[in-house]
Protein backbone atom coordinates (compact mmCIF):
# COMPACT_ATOMS: atom_id res chain seq x y z
CA UNK A 1 0.00 0.00 0.00
CA UNK A 2 3.12 2.35 0.68
CA UNK A 3 3.93 2.29 -3.17
CA UNK A 4 1.22 3.09 -3.79
CA UNK A 5 0.60 5.98 -1.62
CA UNK A 6 3.79 6.91 -2.95
CA UNK A 7 2.43 7.66 -6.32
CA UNK A 8 0.85 10.44 -5.75
CA UNK A 9 4.20 12.44 -4.74
CA UNK A 10 5.03 13.01 -8.41
CA UNK A 11 7.42 15.88 -8.30
CA UNK A 12 10.46 14.21 -10.80
CA UNK A 13 8.29 12.69 -13.23
CA UNK A 14 10.18 11.97 -16.20
CA UNK A 15 8.67 13.08 -19.56
CA UNK A 16 9.47 13.61 -23.32
CA UNK A 17 7.54 14.65 -25.58
CA UNK A 18 6.67 12.79 -29.20
CA UNK A 19 6.18 15.16 -32.42
CA UNK A 20 5.57 12.38 -34.59
CA UNK A 21 1.99 11.12 -35.06
CA UNK A 22 1.23 8.13 -34.21
CA UNK A 23 -0.75 6.54 -36.62
CA UNK A 24 1.22 8.03 -39.68
CA UNK A 25 4.40 9.31 -38.55
CA UNK A 26 4.16 12.37 -39.87
CA UNK A 27 5.37 15.67 -38.10
CA UNK A 28 2.53 18.01 -39.32
CA UNK A 29 1.26 18.37 -36.18
CA UNK A 30 -0.61 21.53 -35.19
CA UNK A 31 -2.30 22.25 -31.87
CA UNK A 32 -5.79 22.67 -31.36
CA UNK A 33 -7.19 22.73 -27.94
CA UNK A 34 -4.96 23.55 -24.79
CA UNK A 35 -6.35 22.89 -21.13
CA UNK A 36 -5.74 23.76 -17.75
CA UNK A 37 -2.33 22.37 -17.24
CA UNK A 38 -2.47 18.95 -14.43
CA UNK A 39 -0.54 16.44 -12.39
CA UNK A 40 -1.30 13.19 -13.59
CA UNK A 41 -4.83 12.57 -13.47
CA UNK A 42 -4.68 9.38 -11.02
CA UNK A 43 -1.70 10.57 -8.64
CA UNK A 44 -3.49 10.87 -5.70
CA UNK A 45 -0.86 11.19 -2.77
CA UNK A 46 -1.05 10.25 1.20
CA UNK A 47 -1.28 12.57 4.12
CA UNK A 48 2.18 12.40 5.19
CA UNK A 49 3.22 13.63 1.18
CA UNK A 50 0.53 16.93 1.91
CA UNK A 51 3.74 19.37 2.15
CA UNK A 52 4.89 18.70 -1.39
CA UNK A 53 4.12 20.28 -4.34
CA UNK A 54 2.53 18.03 -7.41
CA UNK A 55 3.99 19.08 -10.89
CA UNK A 56 1.57 20.21 -13.48
CA UNK A 57 2.03 19.19 -17.15
CA UNK A 58 0.93 20.75 -20.24
CA UNK A 59 -2.39 18.95 -21.14
CA UNK A 60 -2.96 19.91 -25.09
CA UNK A 61 -4.03 18.29 -28.13
CA UNK A 62 -2.51 18.11 -31.31
CA UNK A 63 -3.99 17.48 -34.66
CA UNK A 64 -2.49 15.95 -37.47
CA UNK A 65 -2.63 17.40 -40.61
CA UNK A 66 -1.83 14.45 -42.96
CA UNK A 67 -4.32 11.62 -41.23
CA UNK A 68 -6.78 13.36 -39.12
CA UNK A 69 -5.55 11.81 -35.45
CA UNK A 70 -5.92 13.55 -32.70
CA UNK A 71 -2.96 13.17 -29.78
CA UNK A 72 -1.56 14.50 -26.86
CA UNK A 73 2.30 15.41 -27.56
CA UNK A 74 3.60 15.16 -23.89
CA UNK A 75 4.23 11.79 -22.58
CA UNK A 76 4.91 10.94 -19.09
CA UNK A 77 7.25 7.86 -17.94
CA UNK A 78 4.32 4.98 -18.22
CA UNK A 79 5.91 2.97 -15.33
CA UNK A 80 5.07 6.23 -13.18
CA UNK A 81 1.42 6.32 -14.40
CA UNK A 82 0.80 2.31 -14.39
CA UNK A 83 3.27 0.37 -12.04
CA UNK A 84 1.46 1.30 -8.79
CA UNK A 85 -2.34 1.85 -10.83
CA UNK A 86 -5.16 2.51 -8.39
CA UNK A 87 -8.32 2.15 -10.94
CA UNK A 88 -9.51 -1.24 -10.28
CA UNK A 89 -12.92 -2.19 -13.07
CA UNK A 90 -14.35 -4.87 -10.54
CA UNK A 91 -15.53 -2.00 -8.20
CA UNK A 92 -17.72 -0.49 -10.53
CA UNK A 93 -20.94 -2.57 -10.77
CA UNK A 94 -21.85 -0.72 -14.35
CA UNK A 95 -18.27 -1.91 -15.76
CA UNK A 96 -19.20 -5.47 -14.06
CA UNK A 97 -22.30 -5.73 -16.59
CA UNK A 98 -20.47 -4.31 -19.11
CA UNK A 99 -18.10 -6.66 -19.33
CA UNK A 100 -20.12 -9.43 -18.96
CA UNK A 101 -22.62 -8.09 -22.16
CA UNK A 102 -18.97 -7.58 -24.22
CA UNK A 103 -17.84 -10.98 -23.33
CA UNK A 104 -21.28 -12.48 -24.25
CA UNK A 105 -21.66 -10.38 -27.71
CA UNK A 106 -18.07 -11.49 -29.08
CA UNK A 107 -18.21 -15.01 -28.44
CA UNK A 108 -21.45 -15.15 -30.16
CA UNK A 109 -20.89 -13.11 -33.10
CA UNK A 110 -17.24 -13.88 -33.96
CA UNK A 111 -16.75 -17.47 -32.28
CA UNK A 112 -12.78 -17.56 -31.68
CA UNK A 113 -11.76 -21.18 -31.45
CA UNK A 114 -11.55 -22.60 -28.16
CA UNK A 115 -8.47 -24.65 -29.25
CA UNK A 116 -6.18 -21.35 -28.61
CA UNK A 117 -6.31 -18.76 -25.36
CA UNK A 118 -7.73 -15.37 -25.53
CA UNK A 119 -5.35 -12.68 -24.19
CA UNK A 120 -6.60 -9.21 -22.49
CA UNK A 121 -3.57 -6.43 -22.95
CA UNK A 122 -4.26 -4.27 -19.49
CA UNK A 123 -6.31 -7.02 -17.81
CA UNK A 124 -6.56 -4.76 -14.55
CA UNK A 125 -8.16 -7.18 -12.12
CA UNK A 126 -9.39 -9.55 -14.53
CA UNK A 127 -13.09 -8.85 -14.37
CA UNK A 128 -13.77 -9.35 -18.42
CA UNK A 129 -11.62 -12.26 -18.33
CA UNK A 130 -13.69 -13.83 -15.54
CA UNK A 131 -16.50 -14.23 -18.16
CA UNK A 132 -14.51 -15.55 -20.97
CA UNK A 133 -13.72 -18.06 -18.88
CA UNK A 134 -17.28 -18.53 -18.05
CA UNK A 135 -18.21 -19.50 -21.40
CA UNK A 136 -15.34 -22.05 -21.70
CA UNK A 137 -12.01 -20.22 -22.68
CA UNK A 138 -8.80 -20.35 -20.99
CA UNK A 139 -8.12 -16.88 -20.40
CA UNK A 140 -4.73 -15.10 -19.76
CA UNK A 141 -4.14 -11.24 -18.91
CA UNK A 142 -0.89 -9.20 -19.17
CA UNK A 143 -0.86 -6.05 -17.48
CA UNK A 144 1.74 -3.44 -15.65
CA UNK A 145 0.18 -2.38 -12.41
CA UNK A 146 2.09 -4.88 -9.84
CA UNK A 147 -0.86 -4.60 -6.85
CA UNK A 148 -3.50 -5.42 -8.82
CA UNK A 149 -1.82 -8.06 -11.48
CA UNK A 150 -1.32 -9.85 -8.01
CA UNK A 151 -5.07 -9.95 -6.91
CA UNK A 152 -6.28 -10.86 -10.11
CA UNK A 153 -3.65 -14.11 -10.08
CA UNK A 154 -4.78 -14.74 -6.70
CA UNK A 155 -8.56 -14.68 -7.76
CA UNK A 156 -7.67 -17.27 -10.54
CA UNK A 157 -6.43 -14.97 -13.65
CA UNK A 158 -3.46 -16.07 -15.04
CA UNK A 159 -1.99 -12.92 -15.47
CA UNK A 160 1.45 -11.45 -16.52
CA UNK A 161 2.60 -8.39 -15.04
CA UNK A 162 4.52 -6.91 -17.88
CA UNK A 163 3.81 -3.98 -19.89
CA UNK A 164 2.97 -5.16 -23.44
CA UNK A 165 5.49 -5.00 -26.13
CA UNK A 166 7.17 -6.93 -28.68
CA UNK A 167 9.15 -8.80 -26.20
CA UNK A 168 6.53 -9.23 -23.99
CA UNK A 169 4.78 -11.04 -27.02
CA UNK A 170 7.78 -13.19 -27.62
CA UNK A 171 7.52 -14.62 -24.60
CA UNK A 172 3.81 -15.10 -24.16
CA UNK A 173 3.94 -16.91 -27.65
CA UNK A 174 6.99 -19.03 -26.56
CA UNK A 175 4.79 -19.95 -23.34
CA UNK A 176 1.49 -20.29 -24.57
CA UNK A 177 1.71 -20.47 -28.27
CA UNK A 178 -0.95 -17.95 -30.16
CA UNK A 179 -4.30 -16.18 -29.63
CA UNK A 180 -7.60 -16.76 -30.78
CA UNK A 181 -8.71 -13.65 -29.46
CA UNK A 182 -6.71 -10.25 -28.48
CA UNK A 183 -8.64 -7.98 -26.53
CA UNK A 184 -7.82 -4.15 -25.02
CA UNK A 185 -9.86 -2.21 -23.60
CA UNK A 186 -9.10 1.63 -22.83
CA UNK A 187 -5.58 0.96 -23.78
CA UNK A 188 -5.20 1.49 -27.22
CA UNK A 189 -5.53 5.74 -26.13
CA UNK A 190 -2.68 4.61 -23.23
CA UNK A 191 0.28 3.44 -25.61
CA UNK A 192 2.88 6.05 -27.32
CA UNK A 193 4.34 3.27 -29.46
CA UNK A 194 1.12 2.57 -31.20
CA UNK A 195 2.88 0.84 -34.28
CA UNK A 196 5.27 -1.45 -31.75
CA UNK A 197 1.97 -2.05 -30.07
CA UNK A 198 0.08 -3.52 -33.23
CA UNK A 199 2.92 -5.81 -34.44
CA UNK A 200 3.22 -7.29 -31.24
CA UNK A 201 -0.36 -8.02 -31.53
CA UNK A 202 -0.48 -9.21 -34.84
CA UNK A 203 2.89 -12.09 -33.94
CA UNK A 204 0.26 -13.16 -31.07
CA UNK A 205 -2.97 -13.58 -33.16
CA UNK A 206 -3.44 -16.80 -35.22
CA UNK A 207 -4.08 -16.15 -39.26
CA UNK A 208 -8.20 -16.38 -38.13
CA UNK A 209 -8.05 -14.63 -34.52
CA UNK A 210 -9.20 -11.26 -34.15
CA UNK A 211 -7.67 -8.23 -32.36
CA UNK A 212 -11.06 -6.56 -30.29
CA UNK A 213 -10.54 -3.10 -28.61
CA UNK A 214 -12.85 -0.38 -26.90
CA UNK A 215 -11.63 2.94 -26.88
CA UNK A 216 -13.06 6.25 -26.44
CA UNK A 217 -14.82 7.82 -29.67
CA UNK A 218 -13.42 11.31 -30.43
CA UNK A 219 -17.21 12.19 -32.25
CA UNK A 220 -18.79 11.51 -28.57
CA UNK A 221 -15.72 13.54 -27.21
CA UNK A 222 -16.83 16.68 -29.48
CA UNK A 223 -20.59 16.24 -29.84
CA UNK A 224 -20.77 15.58 -26.08
CA UNK A 225 -17.82 18.41 -24.56
CA UNK A 226 -16.62 15.88 -23.19
CA UNK A 227 -13.14 17.25 -22.72
CA UNK A 228 -12.83 16.02 -19.09
CA UNK A 229 -11.30 12.67 -21.04
CA UNK A 230 -8.39 14.48 -21.96
CA UNK A 231 -5.36 13.74 -19.32
CA UNK A 232 -2.39 12.72 -19.64
CA UNK A 233 -3.08 8.39 -19.37
CA UNK A 234 -4.91 9.20 -22.73
CA UNK A 235 -2.30 9.99 -25.42
CA UNK A 236 -4.45 9.06 -28.25
CA UNK A 237 -8.50 10.54 -29.23
CA UNK A 238 -9.50 8.08 -31.56
CA UNK A 239 -11.65 7.78 -34.60
CA UNK A 240 -12.64 5.57 -37.56
CA UNK A 241 -10.63 6.68 -40.59
CA UNK A 242 -7.46 7.34 -39.35
CA UNK A 243 -7.74 3.71 -37.59
CA UNK A 244 -8.65 2.32 -41.02
CA UNK A 245 -5.26 3.92 -42.26
CA UNK A 246 -3.36 2.68 -39.62
CA UNK A 247 -4.13 -1.02 -39.40
CA UNK A 248 -4.31 -1.40 -43.18
CA UNK A 249 -0.26 0.42 -43.34
CA UNK A 250 0.62 -2.43 -40.61
CA UNK A 251 -0.74 -5.50 -42.35
CA UNK A 252 -4.04 -5.68 -40.70
CA UNK A 253 -7.92 -4.27 -41.18
CA UNK A 254 -10.67 -2.51 -39.15
CA UNK A 255 -13.59 -5.02 -40.22
CA UNK A 256 -16.41 -4.11 -37.53
CA UNK A 257 -16.70 -1.01 -35.46
CA UNK A 258 -19.77 -0.26 -32.96
CA UNK A 259 -20.54 2.62 -30.76
CA UNK A 260 -20.97 1.95 -27.06
CA UNK A 261 -21.59 3.63 -23.76
CA UNK A 262 -18.85 3.56 -21.75
CA UNK A 263 -16.92 6.39 -21.04
CA UNK A 264 -19.31 8.66 -22.11
CA UNK A 265 -19.39 6.92 -25.58
CA UNK A 266 -16.79 4.95 -27.17
CA UNK A 267 -16.38 2.31 -29.84
CA UNK A 268 -15.80 -1.03 -29.99
CA UNK A 269 -13.06 -1.59 -33.19
CA UNK A 270 -12.43 -5.26 -34.60
CA UNK A 271 -9.55 -5.89 -36.53
CA UNK A 272 -8.12 -8.99 -38.42
CA UNK A 273 -4.88 -9.52 -40.63
CA UNK A 274 -5.03 -9.35 -44.18
CA UNK A 275 -5.35 -12.67 -44.91
CA UNK A 276 -8.08 -13.33 -42.46
CA UNK A 277 -11.10 -13.91 -45.15
CA UNK A 278 -13.74 -12.28 -43.23
CA UNK A 279 -15.21 -8.88 -44.58
CA UNK A 280 -15.65 -6.02 -43.89
CA UNK A 281 -18.70 -4.84 -42.26
CA UNK A 282 -21.22 -2.14 -43.92
CA UNK A 283 -20.56 -0.30 -39.93
CA UNK A 284 -17.18 1.11 -40.98
CA UNK A 285 -18.43 3.34 -43.77
CA UNK A 286 -21.18 4.13 -41.51
CA UNK A 287 -19.46 5.54 -38.77
CA UNK A 288 -17.07 7.48 -41.51
CA UNK A 289 -20.11 9.10 -43.12
CA UNK A 290 -20.84 10.15 -39.46
CA UNK A 291 -17.49 11.52 -39.24
CA UNK A 292 -16.93 13.47 -42.17
CA UNK A 293 -20.60 15.32 -41.44
CA UNK A 294 -19.19 16.84 -38.15
CA UNK A 295 -16.28 17.57 -39.76
CA UNK A 296 -14.17 15.36 -37.55
CA UNK A 297 -11.29 15.67 -40.23
CA UNK A 298 -11.16 19.36 -40.11
CA UNK A 299 -8.38 20.85 -37.54
CA UNK A 300 -11.16 24.45 -36.97
CA UNK A 301 -13.43 21.60 -35.59
CA UNK A 302 -11.44 21.32 -32.34
CA UNK A 303 -10.07 24.65 -32.04
CA UNK A 304 -14.04 25.75 -31.77
CA UNK A 305 -14.56 23.21 -29.64
CA UNK A 306 -12.28 25.15 -26.86
CA UNK A 307 -15.47 28.03 -27.30
CA UNK A 308 -17.81 24.86 -26.23
CA UNK A 309 -15.82 24.14 -23.18
CA UNK A 310 -15.68 27.45 -21.58
CA UNK A 311 -19.75 27.68 -22.02
CA UNK A 312 -19.74 24.36 -20.08
CA UNK A 313 -17.45 25.85 -17.40
CA UNK A 314 -19.37 29.72 -16.92
CA UNK A 315 -22.80 27.34 -16.75
CA UNK A 316 -21.40 25.23 -13.77
CA UNK A 317 -19.20 28.77 -11.95
CA UNK A 318 -22.70 30.26 -12.00
CA UNK A 319 -24.52 27.70 -10.41
CA UNK A 320 -21.73 27.11 -7.69
CA UNK A 321 -21.77 30.68 -6.71
CA UNK A 322 -25.54 30.77 -6.21
CA UNK A 323 -25.32 27.80 -4.02
CA UNK A 324 -22.19 29.39 -1.72
CA UNK A 325 -24.01 32.49 -1.62
CA UNK A 326 -26.41 30.74 0.04
CA UNK A 327 -24.08 29.26 2.55
CA UNK A 328 -24.60 25.48 1.07
CA UNK A 329 -21.85 23.08 0.90
CA UNK A 330 -20.88 21.17 -2.36
CA UNK A 331 -18.63 17.59 -2.04
CA UNK A 332 -17.74 15.50 -5.21
CA UNK A 333 -19.17 12.34 -5.77
CA UNK A 334 -16.10 9.85 -7.34
CA UNK A 335 -12.80 10.04 -8.21
CA UNK A 336 -11.97 8.79 -11.40
CA UNK A 337 -9.04 9.80 -13.36
CA UNK A 338 -11.27 12.64 -15.55
CA UNK A 339 -11.88 14.21 -12.35
CA UNK A 340 -8.51 15.67 -12.52
CA UNK A 341 -9.25 17.48 -15.62
CA UNK A 342 -12.47 18.99 -14.63
CA UNK A 343 -11.44 19.93 -11.88
CA UNK A 344 -8.75 21.70 -12.82
CA UNK A 345 -10.16 22.96 -15.98
CA UNK A 346 -13.48 24.07 -13.87
CA UNK A 347 -11.32 25.81 -11.13
CA UNK A 348 -13.36 23.11 -8.48
CA UNK A 349 -10.37 23.83 -5.65
CA UNK A 350 -10.78 22.92 -1.89
CA UNK A 351 -13.06 26.48 -1.20
CA UNK A 352 -15.35 24.70 -3.46
CA UNK A 353 -15.80 21.03 -2.84
CA UNK A 354 -15.36 19.92 1.27
CA UNK A 355 -14.18 16.54 -0.05
CA UNK A 356 -14.70 13.63 -2.40
CA UNK A 357 -16.55 10.16 -2.20
CA UNK A 358 -15.28 7.08 -4.01
CA UNK A 359 -16.50 3.53 -3.30
CA UNK A 360 -12.53 2.02 -3.97
CA UNK A 361 -10.76 1.11 -1.20
CA UNK A 362 -7.63 1.90 -2.92
CA UNK A 363 -8.51 5.92 -3.22
CA UNK A 364 -10.09 6.21 0.39
CA UNK A 365 -7.97 8.31 2.82
CA UNK A 366 -5.70 9.88 0.13
CA UNK A 367 -5.81 13.30 -1.45
CA UNK A 368 -6.71 13.94 -5.01
CA UNK A 369 -3.78 15.19 -7.65
CA UNK A 370 -2.64 18.30 -6.81
CA UNK A 371 -5.70 19.91 -5.17
CA UNK A 372 -5.47 17.95 -2.27
CA UNK A 373 -9.05 17.61 -1.61
CA UNK A 374 -9.63 14.70 0.76
CA UNK A 375 -10.90 11.11 -0.78
CA UNK A 376 -13.37 9.46 2.09
CA UNK A 377 -15.89 6.84 1.60
CA UNK A 378 -19.39 7.13 0.82
CA UNK A 379 -20.33 6.91 4.37
CA UNK A 380 -19.18 10.24 4.91
CA UNK A 381 -22.14 11.59 2.99
CA UNK A 382 -24.58 10.92 6.20
CA UNK A 383 -21.71 11.55 8.34
CA UNK A 384 -21.11 14.96 6.90
CA UNK A 385 -24.34 15.58 5.23
CA UNK A 386 -23.46 17.94 2.07
CA UNK A 387 -26.18 19.97 0.42
CA UNK A 388 -25.11 19.21 -3.24
CA UNK A 389 -22.69 16.16 -4.08
CA UNK A 390 -21.15 17.32 -7.64
CA UNK A 391 -20.99 14.27 -9.29
CA UNK A 392 -17.58 13.82 -11.00
CA UNK A 393 -17.46 10.52 -12.07
CA UNK A 394 -20.42 12.09 -14.52
CA UNK A 395 -20.48 8.78 -16.67
CA UNK A 396 -22.05 6.37 -13.57
CA UNK A 397 -24.58 9.49 -12.92
CA UNK A 398 -27.82 7.23 -12.89
CA UNK A 399 -26.21 4.19 -10.44
CA UNK A 400 -25.41 6.69 -8.56
CA UNK A 401 -28.13 8.19 -7.84
CA UNK A 402 -30.04 5.08 -7.86
CA UNK A 403 -27.99 4.02 -5.23
CA UNK A 404 -28.34 6.97 -3.06
CA UNK A 405 -31.47 7.96 -2.58
CA UNK A 406 -31.38 8.26 1.08
CA UNK A 407 -29.26 11.68 0.11
CA UNK A 408 -31.71 13.34 -2.22
CA UNK A 409 -34.82 11.66 0.19
CA UNK A 410 -33.12 14.14 3.23
CA UNK A 411 -33.57 16.97 1.18
CA UNK A 412 -29.81 16.37 -0.65
CA UNK A 413 -29.16 17.40 -4.47
CA UNK A 414 -27.18 15.86 -7.36
CA UNK A 415 -24.94 18.41 -9.52
CA UNK A 416 -24.22 16.66 -12.92
CA UNK A 417 -21.64 18.81 -14.45
CA UNK A 418 -21.91 16.85 -18.26
CA UNK A 419 -22.75 16.22 -20.60
CA UNK A 420 -25.06 19.26 -19.65
CA UNK A 421 -25.02 20.58 -16.56
CA UNK A 422 -28.33 19.06 -14.43
CA UNK A 423 -29.31 19.43 -10.90
CA UNK A 424 -31.54 16.40 -9.26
Amino acid sequence: MQAIQFLGNLIMNKTNKNLLCRLCSSSQLISVLELASTPPANAFISKEYLEFSQKKYPLELFFCEKCSHVQLTEVINPNELFDHYVYVSGTSPVFVEHFASYANSVVETYKPSTKNYILDIGSNDGTLLKFFKRLGYRAIGVDPAIEISKKAQEDGIETINEFFNWETSEKIKSKYSLASLITANNVFAHCDDLIGFTKAVSNLLTNDGLFVFEVSYLLDVYQKTLFDTIYHEHLSYHSVLPLIKFFYSNNMELIDVCRVDTHGGSIRCVVKKKENKRQINKSVQKLIDLENSFLLNDKNTFINFAKKIKDRKKELITLINKIKSSNKSIAGFGAPAKATTLMYEFELESDVLDFIVDDSPLKQGLFSPGLHIPILPSSAINKLKPDYLLILAWNFADSIIEKNKKFTESGGKFIIPLPNLQVI
